[in-house]
């Protein structure tokens, strides 16, 4: 009778999804309270459900027009899988902004001896200072609760970062920073410098207060050197500079 309820309300989930659904349901002891906690989090998933099918992290987010002269900035790079997928592939000049120490250690060890991958142990936005930021793996946070686990974190003004290090043009920009996507396109778009970087590749996170407004703001800044080569809202986007 669940599988039927849980094949029933999530009709686009594969069946193995379907029976660990299940699984979980009926090995605990608050059935229906798990239950309704499992349709939350698939619910609020489910818009990714179309990226998955077409393996977007394996394609789109891969696939550009770049050599090894092309410099990328990875901001929000966990541990550095993505910076190390775009290296093997073109050999380009990478810059990777991981505030939390633990991993940007990680990321200082992975690409020890690779010249072309530099590790900033500090995070992009609008302005700089310091914040604390929870610490939840690739979920981490200066927007969530810190009561718990959390780091004291840098984060430094982005057209800051460009000036002192000259660096006059992006060919990629990957965003994924848990809310602080807003600020920091917000500040390139305010200051201009959204007009040098080549693609924007950003995922935004609705959790913030007025998100979707902001997100639109955004875009329609965007639009006016960008255009849209994909768009899963809330999931992945990429926007690429207007010739």
């Amino acid at each position: 009778m669940i599988k039927k309820l849980a094949k029933s309300l999530l009709p686009r989930l594969p069946d193995s999804l379907v029976l660990l659904t299940v699984k979980v349901i009926s090995t605990t002891a608050g059935r229906m309270q798990s239950f309704a906690r499992i349709l939350h989090i698939y619910s609020l998933q489910s818009r990714a459900i179309p990226w998955y099918e077409i393996d977007g992290d394996q394609t789109l987010r891969l696939y550009y027009d770049l050599d090894d002269n092309s410099i990328v900035f990875d901001v929000g790079a966990y541990r550095g899988d993505w910076a190390c997928q775009i290296f093997s592939m073109y050999g380009s000049n990478i810059y990777i902004f991981e505030p939390v120490k633990e991993l940007a250690d990680f990321a200082r060890k992975r690409f020890l001896k690779n010249r072309k991958i530099i590790v900033c142990q500090f995070g992009l936005s609008d302005k700089t200072e310091l914040k604390k930021i929870s610490l939840e793996g690739n979920a981490s946070s200066v927007f969530k609760n810190t009561d718990g686990n959390f780091e004291i974190i840098q984060l430094k003004r982005a057209i800051d970062f460009m000036n002192e290090n000259k660096i006059n043009a992006i060919d990629l920009m990957k965003i994924n920073i848990e809310g602080g996507e807003y600020d920091l396109l917000e500040h390139l778009i305010e200051t201009g410098f959204v007009s040098k970087i080549g693609n924007i590749q950003v995922q935004f996170h609705d959790f913030i207060q007025d998100a979707e407004s902001r997100m639109r703001n955004i875009q329609e800044g965007l639009g006016k050197t960008h255009y849209l080569t994909y768009q899963y809202e809330f999931v992945w986007e990429n926007w690429k500079l207007k010739v």
